[in-house]
C-alpha cells in the first residue's frame, strides 16, 4: 500500500521565488488543475509537466484517505475523455504551479495556488519522505528566506482542498504573518 509521509511549510511570495525556481537547474515545472469529487479523498488531476527534457500531458485520479494513523494515496492515470467527464462533477477546483525536485532520499514540490488570472494566492512547500522518516529536513537554502513556518503535522487548514478556497488561504496567510508564526 503506497503510504504518503510528507511534511508541509508556508512560504512567503514576495515575486521572487517563483520565477528563481523557474530557472533553476534540476527543477521541474508543473501546471496542475485540479478536482475534488463529491466522495471523500477523490480527486482528479490534469498535469502538463515542463522539464529539461519537454512536455508531457497526464491526467490522474487518486484517492488519498488516512487509514490507521497514515495516509494511503493510490494514483492511476486516465484518459482526457474520462477526466473531461469527472470535471463535470467537480466540488472544489483549484489550479497551482509545481515546481519539484528530489534531494537525496526526500522529493520537494512546491506549490504556488493560483487565481483565475494566474496570480498567486497561496505558496507551499512539501517534503516526501521515506515511510519510515519522522523528522523532516531542513528547508532547502534556495527556500529559506522564503519560510514562514512549518504547518502543523496533520492540521487540515493546509490540505489543498481546503487552500482551493482562496478567502480561506489569503485569510490564513494574513493571519500567519500578523502573528509572526504558522501555529
Amino acid at each position: 500500500m503506497p503510504i504518503e509521509n510528507e511534511r508541509k511549510f508556508v512560504l512567503n511570495e514576495d515575486g521572487q521565488l517563483e520565477p528563481r525556481l523557474a530557472q533553476a537547474p534540476g527543477v521541474t515545472r508543473s501546471r496542475l488543475s485540479q478536482a475534488y469529487l463529491d466522495s471523500a479523498g477523490v480527486r482528479i488531476r490534469s498535469i502538463e509537466t515542463r522539464g529539461e527534457t519537454g512536455g508531457k500531458l497526464r491526467h490522474v485520479f487518486s484517492f488519498k484517505r488516512p487509514v490507521n494513523g497514515q495516509m494511503v494515496e493510490i494514483e492511476t492515470e486516465i484518459d482526457e475523455a474520462d477526466f473531461k467527464r469527472l470535471w463535470t462533477i467537480a466540488r472544489e477546483t483549484l489550479s497551482k504551479t509545481r515546481y519539484s525536485w528530489a534531494d537525496g532520499r526526500f522529493h520537494w514540490d512546491i506549490d504556488f495556488f493560483k487565481t483565475g488570472d494566474g496570480r498567486t494566492y497561496f505558496a507551499l512547500a512539501e517534503v516526501e519522505m521515506p515511510e519510515h522518516e519522522r523528522e523532516p529536513p531542513a528547508v532547502p537554502a534556495r527556500l529559506a528566506g522564503h519560510l514562514l513556518g512549518p504547518a502543523p503535522l496533520g492540521d487540515p487548514r493546509f490540505t489543498s482542498k481546503r487552500l482551493a478556497d482562496q478567502g480561506h488561504a489569503e485569510r490564513l496567510l494574513a493571519e500567519i504573518r500578523e502573528k509572526g508564526s504558522v501555529s
